[in-house]
C-alpha cells in the first residue's frame, strides 16, 4: 500500500488476520507443519526446537489436533505439543521485507523490520526462530507478536526454523477453558479441547517506527472521531501521523499532526456529522452497517535507523482501517442503539465446528457464519464462552450484526485463576474495542470461576473488579457483571430460563411486577438474581439464554433442555417461547439457546454443518415475523 492508495473496508476478502490494521504485503504461515505430542514432556530437554527430531508427523495449521481438519484428529489427553516450520525466502519476500522483495521484483517493498504474528495459541506458548528464544506467551485467545528481524540475520544464511512448543493441561482449571471439557470424552454442554495453535500464523514487514495499535472512538453528539495510535517505539525525532476518513469516496476528515511519543490521541471533528438533519445517514447498525474507511499513514525521516539493515528506502507505514459512526447506551429499561431503543434478536453463537472445532474451518466459513444469523432474523448475536476471530468480527461489522463480546471462563476462584483471566481480558478488549458490530461486554458467564459469590465477599469484589475494569477500559459499551444470575454491578439484567413452556414465560417475564419479584430473590436455575442493591440505572431485563430444544432425528447421543419429537413439535415448541417472550413487554431483549449443534448438544436450529433442521423460511418467520 502507498500513501496515495485509498483504503476501502470492503477491499478485504476476510482473509487478513488483524482487519482493522491491514497492511498491503503479508506472508500466510498455515498449511503443513512437522508435529509431535510431547506427553512426557521432554521435547526441551531432548532438544526440539534446535533439531528436528520428534517432529515425525505434518499438521495442518491453524487446526487444533484435536480436529480432523488438522490431519491429527486426537481428542485424548496431550498436554504438550510442539511444531515446526521451514521460514522460506519466498515467504519473506511476500512479507515485504525491503531485500528479500527487493530480490523477487514483483513482490511490494514494505520495510526493513519483520514481524512475526500469531493469532492464538492455547494456552501456553514458547516460540523459537533458528534456534533463538523469541519468547513465552500466556493467554489462550489473545494474540502476540515477536520482532524477528535480528533473529533472522543472526542465522547468516542457516535454515529459518520456526518453532512453537505449546502447553494446554487439561486439568488445569485456573486457566479460562470456556466449553472444553475437562473429562476424556465430551459430555453435556462441554466439548472436545482445542489445543496449541488454532489462529493464523503471519509474517509482515515494517518499517523500523511502525504503527502498532490503532482505537477508535466515536462521539456522535460532539460529531467526531477519537483515534489512539500507539508506536512501536518513542521516535527519537518527530514524525508525521496523517488520518483520513472516507465514505464511498467522500472525504470526510483528514489530520496531519507531529508525533513526539509512543502514544498519541486525535480528536477528528467530522464535519458532515455536524447537520443534524443528516447526521444519521453515516451511522452503523445491523439494518445499514455503514463503515467509514480510514487511512493511517506514518511518514518519518528517509535515513536509516540505527538498528536497521541499512537500506535508505521509503519508511513509510501505510495501514488500513475501519471505524463505524454509532452509540450504545441503556435507559429507561431499554437497550438504545444511536439513541433509539432497540430490541435485540439475539443468537448464542458456540462458535464451534465438527471438523475444525473452535478454529473455523475456513475464512470463507466465518462469513457464512456471520450471514446465516442474519438470515434466520437475528440482529445480534451473543458469542458464547469464547473470543471469536477478528474475522468473525470484520463480517459482522461490515454485513451488519450486532455482537455481544464473552470470553472463556475459568472454573475455580483463586489468585491464579484472577491474575490469568484478568490479563486476557484486558487484551481481549483492547483487542475488539474499536469493532462497531460490539454492543455489550460479558466478562463472566454463569458464576463459572466465582461459584460460590453469594458467600464468598472475594469472589463478589473479583466481579464488581472485572465490571470497572472493563468501563474503564472502555466506558462507552454496556457491560453485564455476570450473564444468568448473582448480577452484582451490571449495567443489563440478564436471566436464563429453559424452561418448556411460553406459558411460563408470560408468568415470569410478563409484568414489571413479576419481574420486579424474580430479581429481588431467585431465579429460575435456583440462584440468587442479584447479590448487592445497586441502584437504579434504567437497567433493562434480557433473557439471554432460553429455548434449547434437542432435535437430532434419534441420535443416541442427543442431548438438549427438552426434546422433539419431529418437525412438526420442533416448530410448535420454537413458536411457543418465542412468541411468549416477545409478548413480554418488560424484557428489552432476548438470546435463544443456540445456533447449530454442537457435539452431543443438539439443540440448535441448525445441524453441526449449518444445514436448517426447518425450512429456512420457517425458522425465519418464527424469529422475526415482522418481515414476512
Amino acid at each position: 500500500m502507498t500513501a496515495m492508495d485509498v483504503w476501502r473496508a470492503s477491499d478485504q476478502d476476510g482473509t487478513y488476520p488483524r482487519p482493522q490494521l491491514v497492511r498491503r504485503a503479508w506472508a500466510d504461515l498455515c498449511g503443513p507443519w512437522g508435529f509431535a505430542a510431547d506427553d512426557a514432556d521432554e521435547g526441551r530437554t531432548l532438544g526440539w526446537h534446535r533439531s528436528a527430531g520428534g517432529f515425525d508427523r505434518t499438521i495442518t495449521v491453524p487446526f487444533p489436533p484435536e480436529s480432523p481438519a488438522s490431519g491429527i484428529g486426537e481428542t485424548g489427553y496431550h498436554p504438550v505439543v510442539w511444531y515446526r516450520r521451514t521460514i522460506t525466502a519466498a515467504d519473506l519476500a511476500r512479507a515485504g521485507l525491503t531485500d528479500a522483495a527487493a530480490a523477487h521484483g514483483d513482490e511490494p517493498t514494505q520495510g526493513e523490520r519483520l514481524l512475526l504474528h500469531f493469532g492464538a495459541v492455547d494456552f501456553r506458548a514458547d516460540v523459537w526462530l533458528a534456534g533463538e528464544h523469541l519468547g513465552r506467551h500466556d493467554g489462550g485467545q489473545t494474540p502476540f507478536s515477536f520482532d524477528v528481524t535480528d533473529a533472522v540475520a543472526n542465522a547468516a544464511g542457516r535454515e529459518l526454523t520456526l518453532v512453537v512448543r505449546a502447553e494446554d493441561d487439561p486439568h488445569d482449571v485456573t486457566q479460562p477453558r470456556g466449553k472444553q471439557d475437562w473429562r476424556p470424552e465430551p459430555h453435556t454442554i462441554w466439548y472436545d479441547r482445542t489445543s496449541g495453535i488454532w489462529q493464523p500464523v503471519w509474517l509482515e514487514a515494517v518499517p523500523a517506527v511502525h504503527l502498532s495499535e490503532l482505537a477508535w472512538r466515536t462521539d456522535l453528539p460532539d460529531a467526531s472521531v477519537t483515534l489512539a495510535v500507539r508506536l512501536s517505539r518513542r521516535p527519537r525525532a518527530a514524525v508525521t501521523l496523517t488520518v483520513s476518513l472516507r465514505h464511498r469516496g467522500e472525504l470526510l476528515a483528514e489530520h496531519h499532526v507531529r508525533v513526539l511519543d509512543q502514544d498519541v490521541r486525535l480528536h477528528i471533528d467530522v464535519p458532515r456529522q455536524a447537520n443534524g438533519q443528516q447526521y444519521e445517514d453515516l451511522l452503523w447498525s445491523p439494518e445499514q452497517p455503514t463503515l467509514i474507511d480510514a487511512t493511517v499513514t506514518l511518514s518519518t525521516n528517509r535515513t536509516p535507523e540505527p538498528e536497521s539493515t541499512g537500506t535508505t528506502a521509503s519508511t513509510d507505514d501505510v495501514v488500513g482501517s475501519y471505524l463505524g459512526l454509532r452509540s450504545v447506551a441503556v435507559a429507561h429499561g431499554a437497550f438504545v442503539l444511536n439513541d433509539r431503543p432497540y430490541y435485540l434478536r439475539s443468537v448464542l453463537e458456540q462458535g464451534y465446528w465438527p471438523q475444525s472445532h473452535l478454529a473455523a474451518p475456513s475464512a470463507d466459513a466465518l462469513r457464512a457464519e456471520v450471514q446465516v444469523i442474519k438470515d434466520l432474523g437475528f440482529n445480534a448475536a451473543r458469542v458464547h464462552q469464547k473470543a471469536e476471530d477478528p474475522r468473525f468480527l470484520y463480517w459482522a461489522d461490515r454485513l451488519g450484526l450486532a455482537i455481544w463480546a464473552e470470553t472463556a471462563n475459568a472454573y475455580a476462584f483463586s489468585p491464579r485463576s484472577v491474575q490469568q483471566l484478568t490479563t486476557e481480558w484486558v487484551d481481549l478488549v483492547r483487542r475488539d474495542a474499536s469493532h462497531p458490530s460490539i454492543v455489550t461486554w460479558v466478562p463472566l458467564n454463569e458464576s463459572w470461576g466465582v461459584q460460590h459469590a453469594a458467600h464468598d465477599p472475594a469472589q463478589r469484589h473479583y466481579g464488581i473488579g472485572l465490571a470497572n475494569l472493563t468501563r474503564a477500559l472502555d466506558p462507552t459499551r454496556p457491560v453485564v457483571s455476570n450473564d444468568g444470575w448473582e448480577h452484582t454491578d451490571s449495567d443489563i439484567w440478564t436471566v436464563h430460563d429453559y424452561t418448556e413452556r411460553g406459558t411460563e414465560i408470560r408468568a415470569r417475564y410478563g409484568t414489571p411486577e413479576a419481574v420486579a419479584a424474580l430479581l429481588d430473590g431467585f431465579g429460575p436455575a435456583g440462584r440468587q438474581m442479584r447479590l448487592l442493591p445497586m441502584p437504579d440505572r434504567g437497567q433493562p431485563v434480557m433473557l439471554t439464554e432460553f429455548g434449547g430444544v434437542n432435535y437430532a432425528g434419534g441420535r443416541d447421543d442427543a442431548w438438549g433442555y427438552s426434546t422433539a419429537s419431529d418437525h412438526a413439535d420442533f416448530e410448535k415448541r420454537l413458536l411457543d417461547l418465542l412468541d411468549a417472550v416477545r409478548e413480554c413487554a418488560p424484557i428489552a431483549g432476548y438470546c435463544y439457546t443456540q445456533l447449530a449443534d454442537t457435539g452431543q448438544e443438539t439443540n440448535g436450529l441448525l445441524d453441526a454443518h449449518r444445514r436448517p433442521k426447518l425450512p429456512l423460511e420457517t425458522l425465519r418467520r418464527a424469529i422475526h415475523p415482522a418481515v414476512e
